[in-house]
C-alpha cells in the first residue's frame, strides 16, 4: 500500500516536472500500474480494504464457536471462560488452528453482540407511585447580571411523567436532601423505590450486581421519607431513561434562551410554574387524550404520604479562630465570642449554615457562594467588645451595621464623651436580653428625656421589662387539709363569762356581741 508521501511525489514528477511513467518508476522504484493507477484516479490516498475473509483455519468451525460464545456470553461474569480456554475446548473438539484466529474471531463477535444489544431497548412500564428517577444537570443562566453555570435537580415520577426541576449553586449532599424535599412537598408525596446513578453523594462503594454500599446520610433520608434507593448499572443510563429524556427537554425548552434572574429564588419559582405550564399544556406519553397533569393528579392518591422535611444537613467538623471566624467551603463565618478555642461542627444546609457547640448553636448565617468571603454577625463580637470597647469604632464586624435610628443618635452622642465607648458597649449588650426594638425604644425615651446615657437606657429596659410570674409551689399531699376550715364566729361565745354574757374590761362592762361587731375582739 503506497504512503500518501509517494503518491505525492508520483503527482509532481508526473504533472509538474513532466517526467515519463518509465522514469517515474525508475526513481521511486514503483510498477507502473501503480504509476498509472495514481495518474488516472486523481486520488491523494489509496486505501485497501479485504471484503472477504477467507478463514481457512476456523471457517469450518465457525457455528460451534458461535454457539461456545454465546452460551460463555450468558453465564455469570465469575464463571464465564477466557478466551484461551475456549481455545483449548476447541481444540479438544478437534480444531488444529492456531489461538490468534480465535482470539480475532472472539473478539469481532463481542463487538457485533454489543453493538446489537445497545441499539435495542425494552419499553419500561411503571404503577402509579412504584418509583421516580433523579438526575442532575449543568445549564447556564445569567444571575443578578453575572452569566452563571448552575446545577439543577431533575426528578421525574415514573408513571404520570410528572416533573420537578430546582436550581442550586452546587451538587452537594446538602443540596440533593433539599432538592427532595422540595419535590416531594411539590408532589404532595414520595413514591415506593427511588432510581439514581452512581452519584457520589450517594454511593460509597459500588459492589458486584446491584449491591451498593449507601451513604449513610443519604440512607436517613430515605429512611425518613419511606423510599427504596436504586442504584443504575454504571454506564446504563437507559435504566433511567425517563429524567435522561427529561434533561434535554427541559435544556431546550427552558434555558434557551439564556434566561435571566436577579437571584437563585426567583429562578426556583420561575422553573416551578414553567413545570407546572408544561406539564398541563403537553400529552401523556402513552395516554394520550390525557395530559401529564390530569395522570399526576390521579398518581397523588397513590404517593407515599409527605412526612415533612428531612433535616438534611452536611456536617463538618471545624476550629474557631481567635477573631471569632470559621472557615467553611472558601468563606469565613462569625460566631459567638465565646465559642474561641474550642472545636464546633459545621451544619451546611443548602441555603443556611449553623454552627453548633456543645449541643448549643454559637451561629447562624445565610449560606454565602463564591471564595473569600467574610460574613459577620456583629452581635456575636458584644462579648470581645466587653473587654476591648475601642474596638468599636475601627471594627470589621461593625463598620457595615445598620442599627436603628435611635441606637445611631445615641451613639453619636456617647462618641463625644469620654467613656462614650464602654457605655454604647453597655448599650449593645442588651440587644441579646431585650431584642433590638426594645433598645431603640428605651434609647429614644432616653434622648426624649435630654439623658442619653448608658445607665439611663438599661433602667428604662429594666422599667419597661415584664415582671417575673410569681413562684409556684407544689405542696406535697401529706401536707394538705382534708377538711378546710370554715368561718364561724360562734366560736368566741366560747371566751364569754356566764356572768350575764358580760365582759369585764378597763374598768367597764361590755357585752360580747358589742365587741364582736367593733371587731374589737379577733
Amino acid at each position: 500500500m503506497l504512503v500518501v508521501e509517494t503518491i505525492a511525489k508520483i503527482r509532481r514528477a508526473y504533472f509538474q516536472d513532466k517526467k515519463s511513467i518509465k522514469q517515474i518508476c525508475r526513481e521511486l522504484r514503483v510498477s507502473r500500474n501503480t504509476v498509472r493507477k495514481v495518474i488516472r484516479s486523481g486520488a491523494t490516498e489509496l486505501t485497501y480494504e479485504r471484503t472477504i475473509q477467507p478463514l481457512p483455519k476456523i471457517g469450518p468451525w465457525r457455528d460451534m464457536l458461535d454457539e461456545m460464545l454465546t452460551v460463555n456470553a450468558r453465564k455469570p461474569k465469575r464463571e464465564r471462560l477466557t478466551r484461551i480456554r475456549i481455545f483449548e475446548e476447541l481444540r479438544a473438539r478437534g480444531y488444529d488452528g492456531g489461538y490468534d484466529a480465535v482470539r480475532r474471531y472472539a473478539a469481532t463477535w463481542s463487538k457485533e453482540e454489543e453493538v446489537a444489544s445497545a441499539a435495542a431497548y425494552v419499553p419500561l412500564s411503571f404503577d402509579p407511585g412504584e418509583a421516580y428517577q433523579f438526575d442532575w444537570s449543568h445549564e447556564i443562566v445569567v444571575i443578578d447580571g453575572a452569566t452563571t453555570t448552575v446545577k439543577v435537580a431533575h426528578v421525574r415520577l415514573c408513571h404520570s411523567r410528572m416533573l420537578f426541576v430546582r436550581a442550586y449553586p452546587r451538587e452537594s449532599q446538602e443540596m440533593v436532601f433539599d432538592a427532595h424535599d422540595k419535590a416531594f412537598a411539590f408532589f404532595g408525596g414520595a413514591c415506593a423505590r427511588g432510581i439514581y446513578d452512581n452519584m457520589k453523594t450517594a454511593v460509597d462503594t459500588i459492589f458486584v450486581g446491584r449491591d451498593r454500599a449507601y451513604n449513610r446520610r443519604f440512607q436517613q433520608m430515605c429512611g425518613h421519607y419511606l423510599v427504596d434507593p436504586v442504584a443504575c448499572t454504571p454506564a446504563s443510563g437507559w435504566e433511567k431513561g425517563q429524567v435522561e429524556n427529561q434533561v434535554g427537554v427541559v435544556r431546550r425548552r427552558f434555558f434557551v434562551p439564556r434566561p435571566k434572574f436577579k437571584s437563585y429564588a426567583e429562578l426556583n419559582a420561575w422553573l416551578e410554574d414553567r413545570c407546572v405550564a408544561w406539564a398541563k399544556a403537553n400529552p401523556h406519553q402513552e395516554l394520550r387524550d390525557r395530559t401529564i397533569w390530569d395522570v399526576f393528579q390521579d398518581e397523588r392518591a397513590s404517593l407515599v404520604p409527605y412526612v415533612g422535611p428531612f433535616d438534611g444537613f452536611h456536617a463538618v467538623p471545624a476550629s474557631v479562630s481567635k477573631t471569632c471566624l470559621v472557615r467553611f467551603d472558601k468563606n469565613r463565618y462569625s460566631v459567638d465570642g465565646r465559642a474561641v478555642g474550642r472545636p464546633v461542627e459545621i451544619r451546611a444546609y443548602a441555603e443556611r449554615v449553623e454552627f453548633w457547640q456543645d449541643g448549643k448553636i454559637v451561629g447562624q448565617h445565610a449560606r454565602a457562594f463564591g471564595r473569600d468571603k467574610a460574613i459577620y454577625d456583629p452581635l456575636h463580637y458584644i462579648p470581645v467588645l466587653a473587654r476591648k470597647p475601642g474596638a468599636l469604632r475601627n471594627g470589621a464586624p461593625f463598620k457595615d451595621w445598620d442599627l436603628p435610628p435611635a441606637i445611631r443618635r445615641v451613639q453619636r452622642k456617647l462618641g463625644k464623651a469620654p467613656n462614650g465607648d464602654r457605655q454604647m458597649v453597655q448599650i449593645l449588650s442588651m440587644i441579646p436580653i431585650d431584642g433590638l426594638d426594645a433598645v431603640d425604644a428605651a434609647c429614644a425615651e432616653a434622648l426624649n428625656e435630654g439623658v442619653p446615657a448608658a445607665s439611663v437606657v438599661i433602667n428604662i429596659l429594666a422599667r419597661h421589662r415584664e415582671p417575673t410570674p410569681p413562684l409556684t409551689i407544689d405542696t406535697p399531699a401529706a401536707l394538705r387539709l382534708t377538711c378546710e376550715p370554715v368561718a364561724d364566729c360562734k366560736r368566741y361565745d366560747s371566751l364569754r363569762r356566764p356572768n350575764h354574757g358580760k365582759i369585764t374590761g378597763a374598768g367597764r362592762d361590755e357585752p360580747a356581741e358589742a365587741l364582736r361587731h367593733e371587731g374589737r375582739l379577733r
